[in-house]
């Protein structure tokens, strides 16, 4: 019963959604345009080579369409809480009988849902038939790399969280959002699979939470991960996850007393 006003958010973010059909029509268009994208500027770049440094063309290809597509499914809306703050509802939100953080994950994960179902499959059907991917290493990383997945939407949702408590502090947000994206980015392995950079900063990369959203997931469906190497990224994502959120919940109750809302 406690989970049910949780599960009345999630279903009217997803129907909401639904009401937009042409936006989920482009948007099904925009990560297939990036996929192919990304694969035509690599397809050029690797010419005849069937491998560049151990890397085959079928590796980075199946990077980039679960990178961009879980993209796509991982939904985060950086402005939940900041646009509440603006138009000053944020006092009516703090007074209702559920957690507001709590609506926030399950909008959120409402959002993501009905991303998945059509987005996420459409344009990965779309892309499997036209390019091609690798199949999993086996049923069961795929299992495991479902399970990391989900691990890597929590830490990015966390990144999302903590950016968006500064808003008690910050008059406009934006620019710390575009910073966050962009280091999700470059540093996730999305936009450039991190098998291309330099060993050093490969090594540096694993215990940070920006490779641990997409590109640890990515491994594992590959297989390029030993169980004891999963089971240690696991640790990590869910290490990063408890470090980020403790750091936003304690923004989050230090803003709460500093909030001042004028108007509204």
């Amino acid at each position: 019963m406690m989970l049910k006003p949780y599960f009345a958010f999630a279903k009217k973010s997803f129907l909401k959604r639904s009401a937009y059909r042409f936006n989920h029509l482009m948007s099904i268009f925009n990560t297939c345009l990036q996929i192919f994208i990304f694969w035509g500027i690599y397809k050029a770049l690797y010419g005849d080579r069937t491998e560049v440094d151990g890397i085959t063309m079928s590796m980075v290809t199946t990077n980039f369409i679960l990178s961009m597509g879980l993209s796509a499914v991982f939904y985060v809306d950086d402005y939940f809480l900041p646009s509440k703050i603006w138009d000053g509802s944020i006092a009516n939100e703090l007074l209702r009988p559920v957690s507001f953080k709590g609506k926030m994950i399950a909008e959120n994960l409402g959002n993501a849902a009905f991303n998945f179902v059509f987005q996420f499959v459409p344009a990965l059907l779309i892309c499997v038939w036209t390019i091609g991917m690798k199949p999993p290493a086996s049923p069961q990383m795929f299992v495991l790399f479902l399970v990391s997945a989900i691990l890597g939407y929590g830490v990015l949702w966390s990144i999302s969280f903590a950016v968006q408590m500064t808003a008690f502090w910050l008059v406009n947000i934006w620019s710390l959002t575009t910073i966050k994206t962009v280091f999700i980015n470059v540093l996730s392995g999305s936009m450039i699979p991190l098998w291309f950079m330099p060993e050093w900063m490969r090594g540096v990369l694993q215990f940070t939470p920006f490779s641990s959203i997409y590109f640890t997931p990515v491994q594992i469906y590959l297989g390029q991960l030993s169980l004891q190497e999963i089971c240690f990224q696991y640790l990590v994502q869910i290490l990063w996850i408890i470090v980020i959120y403790f750091v936003g919940n304690l923004l989050w109750i230090k803003g709460q007393k500093k909030l001042v809302v004028q108007g509204g």
